[in-house]
């Protein structure tokens, strides 16, 4: 595997990672909204849905990281396979954000554009250097 997919997984892996306690324990704090650019009305009532989306995240990335360590560990066919599954979840997982943001879920409408942007490039990139 090449290395800056490897780079790029990792990166996207640790990114993940470090978001999670903001999504699953944070979400509640202005400054953390403004992070996750979500309006603070009705905070209470999606909490639960944050929670599972941080812990969700931060297994992908732990995956992510999982799979680079098989991978150096001396079975690269199932490392570059842990790794592109971890990738491909990164990616569709950011690209449904997206996708809501269009069906008008997001509040403010277009308030995930860079979110959606930000944890799409690295799996995106990752996953074409694999591919090629």
């Amino acid at each position: 595997m090449d290395a800056l997919a490897q780079v790029c997984t990792a990166v996207a892996a640790v990114i993940l990672i470090a978001v999670f306690p903001f999504e699953a324990f944070l979400v509640d704090r202005p400054w953390v909204q403004r992070f996750l650019a979500i309006e603070p009305h009705g905070i209470e009532h999606v909490h639960l849905w944050s929670f599972c989306i941080g812990v969700r995240n931060a297994l992908a990335g732990i995956g992510g990281l999982a799979g680079l360590w098989v991978l150096h560990s001396g079975d690269e066919s199932t490392g570059v396979t842990v790794v592109v599954v971890s990738l491909l979840y990164m990616l569709m997982s950011s690209l449904a954000m997206g996708v809501a943001d269009l069906l008008g879920y997001w509040r403010p409408r277009g308030g995930s554009v860079r979110g959606t942007v930000a944890s799409s490039v690295l799996p995106a990139v990752a996953l074409l250097v694999i591919a090629v």
